[in-house]
């Protein structure tokens, strides 16, 4: 996708910043966008939007966004919605326009319940962990590949896994077996990390690493958009650092050169793309060193994921 080529092409590297295990190192542009579009959190606040379940009786995989606006609305991978019938994470990244309901993809985080606590969701403010997010992309990438949906058994049992293994090592107890219950349980932690990492002007993405190994990318096309949300992408990632028991002495930051050779990566892998849930077009590169989903619209990259998978 030369869109996307040639946006990562142009990106600056900033310098690394690491707190504990986890290291951001920014990534810049010189004539950062303004956003054209609501981000899912304010809209809810606002009341510019509603997540619902799709009917009384409800359905896992799914969820009913209406955007009551009359503009775009981005909802991002990984995102928390809670309430309703139990809690869900989305799927994949969508950019909603004004005025439409649209059926979202989505996989449950809260095993344990299956039961009304409200009529409608709103925000956990928060963000499902890196390592889930690229099970969970891998998953609805296969299933694109294969002609299926965005999501599916092995992609939901997948989130469950990831879930329950959060809740035992952090030795969280949660009635209804909830991630956001073990996002709680370290938030302490997690504030520590959160608060070392502030965006640099012109910042539009992130690399992250793990004792010093590259583990993600994260871009958007607006500043404002990656300073929004840069607390929900550090926990992300820092939820998967706090795991760690390596001596923090024993590893170094990456370099220029190792983020750049992501970068070029990305920029040079073949790409497939799909029709988007919503608007635009729904990228996925899938190699056995990388996986990645962008939501390209207007001759723009609004959001990039992008995982480097740990060897062996």
């Amino acid at each position: 996708m030369q869109i996307l080529s040639k946006l990562l092409n142009i990106l600056e590297i900033g310098t690394p910043v690491t707190a504990g295990n986890l290291t951001m190192v920014p990534l810049l542009t010189k004539a950062p966008a303004t956003a054209d579009y609501l981000l899912l959190d304010d809209a809810l606040d606002a009341g510019l939007a509603e997540v619902t379940e799709v009917s009384q009786g409800g359905s896992v995989p799914e969820l009913l966004f209406r955007n009551k606006s009359d503009q775009d609305i981005l909802l991002v991978d990984g995102e928390e919605l809670v309430g309703a019938k139990q809690n869900r994470v989305l799927n994949l990244t969508l950019l909603v326009g004004a005025g439409q309901d649209v059926t979202i993809p989505v996989s449950c985080v809260e095993a344990g319940r299956w039961a009304w606590r409200s009529q409608r969701f709103s925000s956990g403010r928060r963000k499902l962990n890196a390592r889930a997010r690229l099970e969970k992309m891998r998953g609805v990438s296969d299933s694109l590949r294969e002609g299926g949906a965005r999501s599916r058994d092995d992609v939901q049992a997948a989130v469950w896994r990831s879930v329950d293994d959060k809740l035992s090592h952090f030795e969280c107890r949660s009635p209804t077996s909830s991630l956001h219950d073990a996002y709680e349980a370290t938030e302490r932690d997690l504030q520590r990390i959160r608060g070392e990492f502030t965006p640099q002007p012109g910042q539009v993405g992130a690399v992250f690493a793990i004792d010093g190994r590259l583990v993600g990318a994260e871009l958007f096309d607006a500043a404002g958009t990656l300073v929004t949300l840069l607390p929900k992408l550090v926990d992300s990632y820092a939820f998967d650092a706090l795991e760690s028991e390596v001596d923090v002495d024993l590893f170094a930051p990456p370099s220029i050169e190792q983020v750049r050779a992501l970068l070029d990566r990305i920029a040079q892998a073949p790409a497939s793309a799909y029709a988007a849930v919503a608007k635009g077009t729904d990228v996925r590169i899938d190699a056995p060193d990388l996986h990645a989903a962008a939501l390209v619209d207007a001759e723009r990259t609004v959001h990039l994921s992008a995982f480097a998978p740990a060897e062996g």
